[in-house]
C-alpha cells in the first residue's frame, strides 16, 4: 500500500469514527455554539474572551522563551525545557482553577464535551521543539502535564528540524530533519502528539510528512504562491501535508497573506481557497498566532496598520541584511482590521458562506477539519 492510499484510508477511517462517535441528533441540536476551532492562539487574560470568541476548542501555545542573541546579530527565542515544563504547569493549573470557563484538551472528545458545556477546550502546543534538551523521554513529561501538540522548531533550526528562516534566498540552507529529528517523529508519533510544521524549513516539513505514521499540521501559516516569503509554505508542502491527512492553518498575519497595500478580508478567502485548491477542502483550517481579542498593539492603534507595522520593522531588516526570502518586501501592514477582533471566527464564517462556500465545506473550514485530525492523531 503506497503512503498516499494509506493516508487516504486514515482519513476516512477518521471521519467514520467522528461521525459515529456523535450521539444521535448532536449536529442538528439547536443550542449547541457554531464548531469553531483555532489552530493558534493563548490563554487570555480576561477570561470573557473565551465566550466572546465563540471558539469550542483552540491549540494553546503555553510556550515560555528565553531571548538568544544569535552569533549574526538576530535575535531567537528558545522554549527551553526549564521554561516550559514550569509554564505548562502553570497552565494546566489555570485551566483547572477554572472549570467553568476552560477543558483541558487530552482527546478529541474534550472538543464535544466543551461544545455541549458552553466552555472552551485548550489543547496545550509549544511553538518549537528546544524543550526536548537532553532525552526523549521529556517528551514523556510534556505529555503528563497535558502536552498534545509539538511545533518543531520557531523560525530557525534546531538540533532536531531545519527552520524557515534558515532558508536563504537561494534555498542554499534549506536544512532538512536531522537523525535526532527522526527519532523525534517516531517519538511524537508513538505517544499521540499531533506535529505541527509551523516555522520549519520546507525540506524539514518534507521529511517529516515522510517519516511520520500519522497525519501532521501547519496550525498556521500562508501560502507562497501568494506572497513569496520564506516564512509561507510552497504549494508542494502544503500538498504534503493534506496528502497526510493533516490541515494548513492560515494565520492572520497579515504581510504574510497580501502584498497589497490594504489588506482585507477578500486577501484571506484567497488564501484559504489558495489552499483547497492545492491539498482539497479538507486541508482547509483557521489560525490565529495572536491573542483571542487580536494583536494587541493594532488594537490599542484602533488598527492603524501604518503606525502599528513600525514594531516590527527592526526584526524585518535584520532578515532582509540576511537575504532571507521576501524580506526584501517593505511591509506596510499586520493586521486585516475586520479580522482583528474577538469576532473573527463568526466574520470568517459569514464571509465563507457569502463567497459561495457550501455550508458542509464552511463547517469543515471553521472546524471540522481540526476535529477531524485531532480525533485521529490524540490518543
Amino acid at each position: 500500500m503506497t503512503n498516499l492510499h494509506r493516508r487516504s484510508l486514515i482519513k476516512a477511517l477518521g471521519a467514520s469514527a467522528l461521525l459515529s462517535a456523535l450521539p444521535t441528533g448532536v449536529l442538528a441540536a439547536k443550542s449547541l455554539r457554531p464548531l469553531y476551532i483555532d489552530g493558534l492562539s493563548f490563554l487570555p487574560d480576561s477570561l470573557d474572551d473565551l465566550a466572546a470568541s465563540g471558539l469550542s476548542a483552540y491549540l494553546c501555545d503555553i510556550s515560555a522563551i528565553e531571548e538568544v542573541k544569535q552569533e549574526d546579530g538576530t535575535l531567537n527565542y528558545k522554549r527551553t525545557y526549564n521554561a516550559c515544563i514550569k509554564s505548562i504547569a502553570d497552565a494546566g493549573k489555570r485551566v483547572s482553577d477554572n472549570p467553568g470557563q476552560l477543558l483541558q484538551g487530552l482527546s478529541a472528545k474534550d472538543i464535544k464535551n466543551a461544545r455541549e458545556s458552553g466552555r472552551t477546550a485548550v489543547f496545550f502546543q509549544i511553538q518549537g521543539a528546544d524543550c526536548v534538551e537532553e532525552r526523549l523521554s521529556q517528551v514523556d513529561e510534556f505529555y503528563q502535564k497535558g502536552l498534545r501538540v509539538m511545533q518543531l522548531t520557531h523560525h530557525y533550526g534546531n538540533s532536531f528540524a531545519g527552520g524557515a528562516l534558515d532558508s536563504d534566498e537561494h534555498g542554499g540552507l534549506n536544512l532538512p530533519l536531522s537523525p535526532k529529528g527522526y527519532a523525534l517523529v517516531d517519538k511524537l508519533n508513538d505517544s499521540g502528539i499531533l506535529i505541527d510544521l509551523s516555522h520549519s524549513s520546507p525540506q524539514t516539513a518534507l521529511d517529516t510528512i515522510a517519516a511520520s505514521r500519522m497525519p501532521v499540521v501547519q496550525s498556521h501559516g500562508a501560502a507562497r504562491a501568494i506572497v513569496n516569503h520564506a516564512r509561507c509554505s510552497p504549494d508542494q508542502v502544503i500538498r504534503a501535508i493534506a496528502d497526510s491527512g493533516g490541515v494548513f492553518g492560515t494565520f492572520m498575519m497579515s504581510f504574510w497573506l497580501t502584498t497589497s497595500s490594504t489588506p482585507t478580508v477578500e486577501h484571506y478567502l484567497a488564501q484559504l481557497k489558495h489552499v483547497a485548491r492545492v491539498g482539497g477542502i479538507d486541508a482547509v483550517a483557521i489560525a490565529n498566532d495572536y491573542p483571542l481579542r487580536g494583536q494587541e498593539n493594532l488594537l490599542k492603534l484602533n488598527n492603524d496598520n501604518a503606525e502599528g507595522v513600525k514594531e516590527y520593522l527592526d526584526w524585518w531588516h535584520s532578515l532582509r541584511a540576511k537575504k532571507v526570502l521576501g524580506f526584501d518586501h517593505e511591509p506596510v501592514h499586520v493586521v486585516i482590521p475586520e479580522l482583528n477582533h474577538i469576532e473573527r471566527m463568526s466574520r470568517i464564517h459569514d464571509a465563507l458562506k457569502d463567497a459561495g462556500f457550501s455550508a458542509a465545506d464552511a463547517d469543515k473550514i471553521m472546524g471540522g477539519n481540526w476535529q477531524r485530525v485531532l480525533q485521529q492523531v490524540l490518543v
